[in-house]
């Protein structure tokens, strides 16, 4: 099975990025070829052999990426399957790839591998970066319905069928729609403990846009995907979630206009789940309706 990595950056972590592509190339099994996306920024000096492509404006996490894909051939098709990973993450073990390559050969429907990410230097993983609602035990690999997006794994034939991610989301929730869509499809989504990836620890609020994109894009996602009564049970729940986490004000109301936004700007192409996806969703421990 041949691997591919796209890696998008802003050029603000040459030595992060650096020790990323070493840990690429330092992987058992065949070669990984890699493209690096500058996002609106010129791409730092890599090694020999990494290809570059840089962008003239920030087309957002889904758009880099998508651009990523695309240098692979059409939907990746050079390629069977793609590595995700963030320009500040590293793979601290050599058989990470061949673990993905042997996952994906054992199980024809097996359409996306998500990661364990953890702490250079507290080994410990955050609740948010274990993908399923009973997240407490972070060792336990299963089945999930979302997937991380800088630390993962697709069949490149995913892309192919179900499309690319969302470029219009630009940040926030693009893995879940891309996620919705395979299981729809038929494919499956895999969280892998065994497989890691060190990432610093981090509050995703840290970006300025979070709160507003975190509710514009979960309205969006939802009227992308969702049978027509699901959807206020579904945005009712996360309402709800959001004012039992009692936000600061300044958050509340950029939250808030997000959501609203989400409802008065265009989504892209609805294509609700089947029900009988719905009832997979909710198999597999989260209903579409949280």
């Amino acid at each position: 099975m041949k691997l591919g990595a796209v890696i998008i950056t802003m050029g603000n972590r040459p030595d992060e990025l650096r020790a990323l592509l070493d840990s690429v190339a330092a992987q058992h099994g065949d070669r990984i070829e890699v493209v690096v996306v500058g996002n609106g920024a010129p791409v730092p000096q890599v090694p020999a052999g990494v290809r570059t492509v840089e962008l003239p404006q920030n087309l957002g996490i889904p758009g880099g990426r998508n651009v990523g894909i695309e240098a692979f051939g059409p939907s990746g098709a050079d390629v069977d399957a793609l590595l995700f990973l963030d320009d500040d993450g590293l793979l601290p073990k050599r058989d990470t790839a061949e673990l993905c390559r042997q996952a994906f050969a054992a199980d024809p429907e097996l359409g996306i591998v998500t990661f364990r990410i953890t702490d250079p230097e507290t080994g410990a993983t955050q609740r948010r970066h274990v993908p399923r609602l009973r997240a407490a035990d972070p060792m336990r690999s299963s089945r999930v319905t979302t997937f991380l997006g800088g630390a993962n794994a697709v069949r490149t034939k995913v892309i192919a069928e179900v499309g690319p991610l969302p470029e219009a989301f630009f940040y926030a929730h693009e893995e879940t729609d891309l996620a919705w869509r395979a299981l729809d499809a038929g494919w499956m989504i895999d969280y892998r403990a065994d497989l890691v990836l060190h990432h610093p620890t981090t509050a995703p609020s840290r970006h300025a846009v979070y709160h507003r994109m975190v509710a514009r894009n979960r309205v969006w996602l939802a009227r992308r995907n969702l049978p027509a009564p699901l959807i206020p049970l579904y945005l009712g729940a996360w309402l709800l979630l959001t004012l039992a986490r009692r936000p600061s004000a300044p958050a509340l109301k950029a939250w808030l206009g997000g959501f609203g936004e989400g409802w008065s700007t265009p989504c892209g192409p609805r294509r609700p789940m089947k029900w009988r996806t719905v009832w997979r969703l909710t198999r597999l421990g989260r209903p579409p309706v949280i």
